[in-house]
């Protein structure tokens, strides 16, 4: 008989089918490496490109972020709930008959660290909560709402959060109402910036100077996802704020805030390639140069921001400060990236919490939390 503690069954999963792919990949390679082997039982769990679940890497090293290439490659196995006992056990089974090769056990908690869509826009959080698992990160509205653009200004608004002028364009309304669009794309003040309402990572994103421009913008968004948003130009600095949730009735907690920093030519926008592939170009501020006042209305708007959408264990919010003092929120990040270089457990550690602290906080976030109505 030993005395020694059960420890912690977690499973990482990880990929997915959104265009963040890669970035997911090397989340989990970052983690996995983070989690202390004495408390934590690992299951890697991948998901493909074509959304089939199949048995994850145990090798952190083999998911590092070498360029934007890194794939759940092909697998004749693929894992599956065992559904109906709530037994919460994992299973693999051969693709091609669907026979049980073995079982990976029950799981006390899952760490989605999916980017996109399927992973962070409540999706496999609805799926988690039916199979009864705890999981870290946000429920299934404030990821579904904090993903979509066009419904993340429509709460913010409601609760008296400013955001900055924007128009919205599903495939059907560019489709029907494409002049009425224009019109009103027009009252906004260029540049405005032309964003697939529901992509992350600022896939899909156009800067767009004059409306000559915008078609071919909107086009090339829908290509990502057949909802867009259209948002005006805002002349100031981007800043970022690192939100937690509070343990029981604690309140949530604000780190420190961020700016990532693009030299003079790398100026037009912080994309795809600035943020992962070509990153000479920027730095990141942490803590950002803003004033002592500037800072704590933007850390207290933050933490309004989380509870307004009722976040759970982790989001990252952006905002606008304008040339004139204003301050507007850009969006939320309900599973920001987390690699140990991204942005949002850089602000954490800055404010004293380490990668493998903050992960090990967000775990107990979630165990706490359990699963359900709660």
């Amino acid at each position: 008989m030993t005395n020694e503690p059960q420890k912690i069954r977690i499973a990482l999963i990880y990929g997915g089918s959104s265009g963040e792919h890669p970035i997911s990949c090397a989340t989990a390679g970052a983690v996995m490496a983070s989690l202390d082997s004495q408390r934590y039982d690992v299951v890697s769990i991948a998901i493909r490109k074509d959304g089939t679940w199949v048995p994850g890497e145990t090798d952190p090293e083999k998911l590092q972020l070498n360029s934007a290439s890194t794939e759940v490659p092909p697998s004749d196995e693929r894992v599956v709930l065992a559904p109906g006992d709530g037994s919460q056990e994992l299973m693999v089974v051969a693709a091609d008959s669907g026979e049980v090769v073995r079982s990976l056990g029950a799981v006390d908690v899952v760490f989605p660290l999916l980017h996109g869509a399927f992973g962070e826009d409540g999706t496999i959080q609805g799926l988690l909560e039916m199979a009864n698992i705890p999981y870290v990160g946000c429920g299934v509205f404030a990821s579904a709402a904090g993903m979509d653009k066009g419904f993340m200004k429509v709460v913010l608004e409601s609760a008296g959060i400013p955001v900055g002028p924007y128009v919205v364009a599903n495939r059907r309304r560019w489709s029907t109402q494409r002049a009425a669009v224009i019109d009103d794309v027009s009252k906004l003040q260029f540049p405005v910036f032309v964003k697939p309402a529901r992509a992350g990572s600022s896939l899909g994103i156009s800067r767009v100077d004059t409306l000559d421009e915008l078609e071919i913008a909107v086009e090339r968004a829908h290509e990502v996802d057949p909802k867009v948003v259209i948002e005006q130009g805002i002349s100031g600095r981007e800043i970022e704020c690192a939100v937690l949730g509070g343990h029981g009735d604690e309140p949530t907690r604000a780190a420190m805030l961020g700016e990532v920093v693009l030299s003079q030519q790398d100026a037009a926008f912080y994309d795809f390639e600035h943020k992962y592939v070509d990153t000479a170009g920027l730095r990141m501020q942490v803590p950002a140069e803003v004033d002592a006042h500037t800072t704590e209305r933007m850390r207290e708007m933050a933490v309004r921001t989380f509870d307004a959408f009722e976040c759970e264990g982790l989001t990252r919010v952006d905002f606008f400060l304008t040339n004139d003092g204003d301050i507007l929120i850009n969006e939320i990040n309900t599973m920001p990236g987390f690699t140990p270089f991204s942005m949002y457990p850089v602000m954490w550690e800055e404010a004293g919490l380490s990668y493998a602290e903050l992960v090990d906080e967000l775990i107990s976030l979630a165990l706490e939390r359990g699963t359900g109505l709660h």
